[in-house]
């Protein structure tokens, strides 16, 4: 098949480019019918985004339920040539009509709607006469939304779901009783979205609840008059089908083999997986539970296994029998997707580093070269906070409680920065933003702290909590894994002790014999944790203060830097009274030994170099209303996906963060911790379930969360409408009883001008540009465009009203400035 000319379309631009596949040759899809699927077609998508300095690829093939095996096939080889085009580097995915990936479904946040017909009923995507619509749209889901075409009747209707009838100039929606408000504004979004996109904005909403149709009787007259009479019971609600977490939890890992001229596929591992099983010269075929299937395509593999990864990821669900609508999603070595690395336990990338620090080589030793580290960034620029993981360089004002007899118990200043295994404290950490107090408050845990302590912590974080109205940010810290920030707020002079308790009603005896390994460069990130006193804790990479009765030395690994000497010795200070011996590693005097029970191995390789995680962010919706907890992953996300509704998980990998929205669901809020644990226990990579969680509190985000979403606003909350206030925006049921005063079949026939606008009466430029004088009553200031005529309107813009509504709003609100009708 030859290379399609349709490709000259990509260019170096993120975005979003649709083909449909129309008699075997590929056609470019408007931008305005996007998110709009004919059952009967094939298509290809192109997604363009900037990662860093580069351009990162993902193709999509989408499968209409009633497409041809013909059509299916040529998607096939388009998406092969179009990989190949673009240099092998995509990521390519296969799509099914109703078992879209999240990815794929994240492209439309409006919604997805599918369409009878395709290209061999003569179905096109440029409609030239788009009010002459007559159709039913049946809406599901929360999150991703999906809008099927079903047989207009009061039989396709059930009590659970939302339905639009689309009548061109008319949109009903038909709430089923048992749906629930965020289904609700979903399913108005997506009506607005056809009004702007489809119709010019010259559309009727209107919206009827399903157990209050009495209140709505214009509405209800025109659904029987479209539907028939509605009959006394509606269809019971159908359950959405949801995987849940726990099973989520499967991932196995295949090579593929066909070198016996029949493909074999031989298991490798099961979970946790690690980067280094993946060979080079290999392919291999990742199973996630049975529901997404990854092929991973080695650097040293032949163009023709390359080639034909897809076909041996059909071949192999076809031997598992697997649904026919299984996921699959081929990844290239070296171009692996955030979705496939999130699978494995350990994915580094070499030479990397992370926040201020930039990594450059030296022989074959890696060294990291730290830029100094500037505070007062952080509030101007969030996306530093987030990548550092600060909100503020620690000088705010500290107060720390310890846990005695089940209630809170103040700890001296002198003593902050002390942490006993035996023991749960509270911190409670207060800095300002714009002359306004905002609160983080830390819940630490020792290793050895009994269940009722551990209890009480919690409890009385939850009262620390509600002393503040709510306020403060929380963050569950285990022993050992404290976030740079907690490092920050003690200077430098964070000690953890393994074990004990520094009550003062505590008879146990101090060991004789401590040794602590000192971390970090500077008072941001530098702590002591004790180790068990043997030679074998020792590791050249660092400083380590052992500490007797009598003698304090203060040992230099060869691997330490002068920084991170020069901060161990501070810190030394803080534990020991007196001076501390130095020995450099090696030149140890027999003592030294020992104190720790003589000589022994211990780690003393250089680090080759410094590796970090390649994680990108990803953010969830977690639910647990069907009994069992579910995730639902929100692609390409933004504020705008953080529902007042929901309790929203963002995991950046070294921490977890719990958004909690105003109006979320009491059970859910309180099971937050619960559920952030949960989502760690059943992680597919086996991730350390002691990974800090942060509980973020709607409207009180630090700049370490709000750093990882592009463009926050912070006032979005105190402006955003609720789908009531939507609702009642739409206005009264008059004007689409007047539109659809002679319904008659497929007749919607209404006066040119005004009634097609959707507005009472048109006025001329000058009436709605005047300055000096009000307007009239029944003009809606903020859509002036709306009561111009055809002609006025492509007179003054330049364009016509379709193609004003495909204009982004910012364009849109500029044109309008220019023209006086803002």
């Amino acid at each position: 098949m030859a290379l399609s000319s349709a490709f000259k379309a990509v260019n170096n631009m993120p975005g979003v480019i649709v083909w449909r596949v129309e008699k075997m040759d590929l056609v470019q899809v408007p931008p305005k019918s996007h998110g709009s699927f004919y059952e009967g077609d094939c298509y290809i998508l192109l997604s363009t985004r900037r990662s860093g300095s580069v351009l990162a690829y993902d193709i999509h093939y989408w499968v209409g339920k009633s497409s041809s095996r013909d059509e299916q096939g040529c998607a096939a080889i388009y998406t092969t040539q179009l990989d190949d085009y673009l240099g092998g580097s995509p990521v390519q995915h296969r799509e099914v009509q109703g078992h879209e990936s999240d990815l794929f479904r994240g492209y439309f946040k409006q919604g997805i709607i599918y369409k009878k017909g395709g290209v061999a009923s003569g179905m096109t995507h440029v409609e030239t006469n788009v009010y002459n619509v007559r159709r039913l749209l049946h809406v599901k889901g929360r999150r991703n939304v999906t809008a099927t075409e079903v047989e207009i009747s009061w039989d396709s209707f059930n009590l659970g779901d939302v339905f639009l009838l689309d009548l061109g100039k008319v949109i009903v929606q038909w709430n089923g009783p048992e749906s629930n408000t965020r289904e609700r504004l979903k399913a108005m979004l997506l009506a607005k979205d056809i009004r702007d996109r489809e119709r010019g904005g010259r559309a009727e909403i209107r919206v009827v609840d399903g157990d209050q149709e009495g209140a709505s009787p214009e509405l209800t007259t025109v659904l029987q008059s479209v539907l028939g009479d509605r009959p006394q019971k509606i269809k019971p609600s159908t359950p959405d089908e949801v995987v849940d977490q726990q099973q989520m939890a499967s991932v196995l890992l295949y090579r593929v083999s066909d070198s016996g001229g029949k493909m074999q596929v031989l298991e490798e591992a099961t979970r946790p997986l690690v980067q280094e099983l993946l060979n080079h010269d290999d392919c291999y075929i990742l199973d996630h539970a049975g529901t997404k299937i990854y092929v991973w395509k080695g650097k040293g593999a032949t163009k023709a296994e390359r080639q034909t990864a897809m076909a041996k990821a059909l071949e192999f669900i076809n031997m598992k029998g697997y649904p026919g609508g299984t996921n699959v999603e081929t990844v290239n070595d070296g171009a692996e997707s955030a979705m496939f690395k999130q699978l494995f336990q350990t994915w580094t990338v070499r030479d990397q580093t992370v926040g201020l620090g930039k990594a450059y080589s030296v022989g074959k030793i890696a060294k990291v070269s730290q830029e100094k580290f500037d505070a007062t960034l952080l509030h101007a620029r969030p996306e530093l906070a987030a990548q550092e993981r600060m909100v503020d360089n620690g000088e705010g004002k500290v107060e720390v409680w310890r846990i005695e007899n089940l209630e809170l118990a103040p700890v001296e200043s002198q003593w902050h920065g002390f942490f006993y295994g035996g023991d749960c404290y509270l911190v409670l950490y207060t800095y300002g933003v714009n002359r306004q107090s905002r609160y983080i408050l830390y819940i630490w845990q020792g290793r050895h702290a009994t269940p009722d302590e551990l209890a009480a912590s919690a409890y009385q974080a939850v009262e620390v909590d509600r002393q503040l109205d709510g306020e403060p940010v929380q963050v569950r810290v285990s022993m050992g894994k404290e976030p740079r920030h907690f490092l920050a707020i003690f200077r430098g002079k964070l000690v953890i002790f393994e074990g004990g308790t520094s009550r003062k009603s505590s008879n146990e005896p101090e060991p004789p014999v401590r040794l602590f390994q000192i971390h970090g460069t500077d008072q941001s990130n530098t702590k002591a944790v004790e180790v068990p006193a043997f030679a074998s804790s020792l590791n050249s990479n660092d400083v380590f203060l052992l500490r007797t009765q009598t003698e304090h030395y203060l040992w230099y690994g060869k691997g330490s830097s002068g920084d991170e000497r020069e901060m161990a010795k501070q810190l030394a200070a803080t534990i020991c009274d007196g001076t501390q011996e130095t020995v450099a590693e090696g030149q140890e005097p027999a003592a030294f030994w020992e104190v720790l029970g003589g000589k022994a191995p211990y780690a003393s390789n250089k680090r080759l170099q410094q590796e970090v995680p390649d994680h990108p962010p990803r953010l969830f919706e977690c639910s647990n209303k069907t009994g069992r907890f579910v995730v639902t992953e929100v692609t390409d996300f933004g504020q705008d996906d953080l529902s007042e509704s929901d309790v929203m998980l963002l995991d950046t990998w070294d921490q977890v963060f719990l958004w909690l929205g105003t109006d979320a669901n009491t059970t859910e809020k309180e099971a937050a911790l619960a559920t952030a644990q949960e989502y760690l226990r059943t992680h597919p990579s086996g991730r350390d379930t002691d990974t800090p969680i942060l509980v973020v509190k709607q409207g009180f985000e630090p700049p370490n969360f709000t750093g990882w979403f592009v463009a926050w606003d912070p006032h979005k909350w105190s402006e955003g409408k609720t789908y009531e206030q939507l609702k009642e925006e739409l206005g009264d049921a008059c004007a689409v009883v007047r539109i659809t005063a002679d319904l008659n079949g497929t007749a919607l026939s209404s006066g040119p001008g005004a009634q097609s606008a959707g507005v009472a009466q048109l006025y001329p430029l000058e009436v709605l540009t005047n300055q000096k004088e009000e307007l009239p009553g029944d003009i809606d200031p903020a859509k002036k465009e709306n009561y111009l005529s055809e002609s006025d309107f492509v007179a003054v813009f330049g364009i016509g009203r379709e193609e004003f509504a495909a204009l982004p709003s910012w364009k849109q609100i500029n044109l309008k400035k220019e023209k006086g009708l803002f």
